[in-house]
């Protein structure tokens, strides 16, 4: 199952330990919860040989993610490889968390259905006419944690 592919490529990581213990590894499965829970998220493409980022609204399909876009800039991107991010930041804990997907971006419109526009979401910006589907080849995750000033580090 393409869950098991995925959860696997980022099981390594996961054993990777931050000496500063601000930083811990996210696993697969809480990675999948942390994307279902939020709606809003920035897709990342190769415009013109220059990095361009966009905020998308968004939902889950399987493994995949589904937004809505009009003909623009990011689809000069499209269908390629695209990184994807999702976060929360909690500035009064000084925590957070983030959620990046690399994988490859298609136009999917052909296939479109009431499910699909249901699952996508409706875009903050009104109507779109083009679906593209994020199938994933890599989904990495990290929480963040304030570390306490040692007493001899001023704080700024």
């Amino acid at each position: 199952e393409r869950h098991a592919e995925l959860e696997a490529r980022v099981r390594p990581e996961v054993e990777l330990v931050d000496l500063a213990r601000s930083t811990e590894a996210i696993d697969f499965k809480d990675c999948r919860e942390l994307l279902a829970g939020e709606q809003i998220g920035r897709l990342g493409v190769i415009v013109d040989g220059r990095p361009e980022i966009f905020p998308v609204n968004y939902g889950l399909d399987g493994d995949g993610i589904v937004f809505r876009t009009n003909q623009g800039r990011k689809m000069l991107g499209l269908p390629g490889d695209v990184v994807f991010e999702v976060d929360r930041i909690d500035l009064k804990e000084r925590s957070g968390w983030s959620v990046i997907v690399h994988g490859r971006a298609e136009d999917i419109s052909q296939f479109d259905s009431p499910r699909l526009r249901e699952r996508a979401g409706t875009p903050w910006t009104g109507p779109k006419d083009i679906l593209v589907r994020i199938s994933p080849t890599l989904v990495t995750g990290r929480r963040v944690h304030a570390v306490p000033a040692s007493p001899e580090v001023e704080a700024p």
